[in-house]
């Protein structure tokens, strides 16, 4: 699957970082891991740190896929609030999503300093109604979050306007959020991961997985076969083509990076993510050089050919939409770019064994706009998994919620 198209700013930023072997002998380990973006990365790097023989095979360039093309915002706040998630699933399940992703970037705060040099900033999280009709909501959701004890603030339209300099109706404010490089994380924790003596490969393809009783064999197309007593499946939106029907479906997002503003970059807008109520919704945030990274125009198309040909538009749409709230930006896009990525009806993401490939073949599904923070909630809850003991979330992310 071509999964982006244009610029994106990480690859071009960080150039390729690390080239690994191709896989062209028979392996034995304890967990194969099928991708090797940040998904499979942290997830891999979870499983080694714990004692477990870890193989991680990629298809592509390691990192190179989605994750170079990701805006990596991490937020524990998931696309679906916090009280809709309340009336499908219950109120403790929908507290426990949320907090659990609060974790999630500590946890990430603390891989990345240990990792170093990733570009990883903690921020504010500003999330805006789009238009008067959704003041309603954001007050049912700020005293829901409040309710659980988040560290929110809710801020009218006067407030907006003086602290951020744009006008909105209302806005939430929580304290708990942060940014990363995820193509630089992904490839330095794999890098890191192989000084360690685990197997990783890039540019093989496993084609076929055959889950037996004891163990699970996978091989590639030039025929080499890795042995494992288990297998995560990490390989971004393309997992689905080992299940038996889509969980989730694709769209483009689109996005783009202005040159460094330097003195031009309103304090107000530094260390601070800002998205909205609409959806698709515009999101903005800024990177350790101090350039603006300005995303959003999601669309259905999953033609990478059309894809391609909006991307130049889309960008132009973004810089109007900025320039509307903040007109004395003067905002260019120097490298413009779309991805694809899968979202799920409900917002949650989808990790754990699937009644079609047994026991031993695991998803990590890391869809939707948390898919870092999701990704290291899955690291911990998959090595729970294989280490045959129970997790808080297995039940909330696992695939039989849907049915």
């Amino acid at each position: 699957m071509d999964l982006k198209s244009g610029y994106p700013f990480w690859a071009v930023r960080n150039g390729l970082m690390h080239a690994f072997p191709k896989l062209d002998e028979d392996l034995r380990c304890d967990v194969l891991v099928i991708g090797g973006g940040i998904t499979g990365a942290l997830i891999a790097d979870e499983l080694a740190a714990h004692g477990h023989e870890v193989v991680v095979v990629e298809q592509r360039d390691v990192a190179w896929g989605s994750s170079s093309a990701s805006t990596a915002l991490l937020q524990y706040e998931i696309d679906t609030h916090l009280v809709d998630l309340a009336r499908r699933y219950g109120e403790d399940a929908a507290a426990l999503a949320y907090r659990a992703c609060g974790e999630a970037i500590d946890l990430l705060a603390g891989v990345a300093r240990d990792v170093r040099d990733v570009d990883f900033e903690r921020t504010g999280s500003l999330y805006y109604a789009s238009r008067r009709r959704d003041v309603s909501a954001l007050q049912d959701e700020y005293l829901a979050r409040r309710r659980h004890g988040f560290d929110v603030e809710y801020l009218d339209g006067p407030s907006v306007q003086a602290r951020y300099g744009f006008e909105a109706p209302a806005a939430l404010l929580s304290a708990q959020a942060a940014q990363v490089d995820p193509y630089r994380f992904a490839s330095r924790l794999l890098a890191r991961l192989a000084r360690r003596g685990a197997g990783v490969f890039d540019r093989s393809t496993i084609v076929d997985l055959q889950a037996r009783s004891r163990d699970v064999v996978a091989t590639t197309e030039a025929g080499a076969r890795v042995r494992a007593r288990h297998v995560v499946v990490a390989a971004g939106y393309a997992s689905q083509h080992w299940l038996p029907r889509r969980v989730a479906r694709n769209r483009s997002s689109y996005a783009f990076v202005t040159d460094p503003l330097d003195d031009d970059l309103p304090e107000r807008l530094a260390r601070l993510l800002v998205w909205e109520t609409a959806r698709p919704y515009l999101y903005l945030r800024t990177t350790g050089d101090r350039r603006l990274l300005i995303g959003g125009e999601d669309d259905d198309i999953d033609v990478p050919a059309r894809r391609d040909a909006r991307v130049d538009k889309k960008a132009r749409r973004l810089m109007k939409r900025v320039h509307a709230l903040w007109p004395e930006l003067d905002l260019q896009p120097t490298f413009a770019w779309a991805g694809t990525f899968a979202e799920t009806d409900d917002g949650l993401p989808f990790f754990g064994p699937h009644p079609a490939t047994g026991p031993r073949v695991h998803y990590a599904m890391a869809y939707g706009g948390n898919g870092i923070t999701y990704s290291m909630l899955g690291a911990g809850l998959l090595r729970a998994g294989i280490e045959r003991r129970r997790h808080p979330l297995a039940r909330l992310f696992a695939f039989d919620r849907v049915d």
